[in-house]
């Protein structure tokens, strides 16, 4: 079951880079159209820091101290910056999902995140579902901005 988990978060993960780095212009990352509320690198920003937070910090204790807040408002970030991160996060969650060991896969996630408890496979899943939702997105954002590169 890690294997696989390591596998689809990596996979996922590595493709988030590549919509990053497939935007030609820096800005176009941080655009954003009516009734759209996130640009590219908000969700790329949410997602190494829900990542970093609740695999790193929670399950593998790296210490990671996540400011939600900021995943959505901080803009012009850097494209060299994000990429970093998100090489950083494929390390941290790599690491710690080889760390974990079968009982602590079927146990009980260590906080309760939607009002009531779950074991940590499932939070997991569900992690990697989020993941791959916003990669749509982003990846959606992108091929509106640059059609060309479909």
């Amino acid at each position: 079951m890690k294997e696989i988990l390591i596998t689809l978060f990596e996979k996922d993960l590595n493709r988030l880079i590549v919509e990053v780095e497939s935007y030609s212009e820096e800005s176009d990352l941080w655009k954003t159209a009516p009734g759209i509320n996130n640009s590219a690198g908000n969700l790329a920003l949410h997602l190494i820091g829900n990542l970093q937070h609740f695999i790193g910090a929670v399950l593998g204790e790296t210490g990671y101290v996540r400011n939600r807040e900021a995943e959505f408002s901080d803009k012009d970030v850097a494209k060299a910056k994000i990429l970093e991160d998100i090489r950083e996060t494929i390390v941290v969650v790599s690491a710690t999902l080889a760390k974990l060991t079968d009982p602590e896969f079927h146990g009980v996630y260590p906080i309760e995140v939607f009002g009531k408890p779950m074991t940590t496979l499932h939070f997991l899943v569900h992690l990697e579902g989020h993941l791959n939702y916003h990669l749509g997105q982003v990846n959606y954002h992108r091929r509106l901005l640059t059609p060309q590169m479909g």
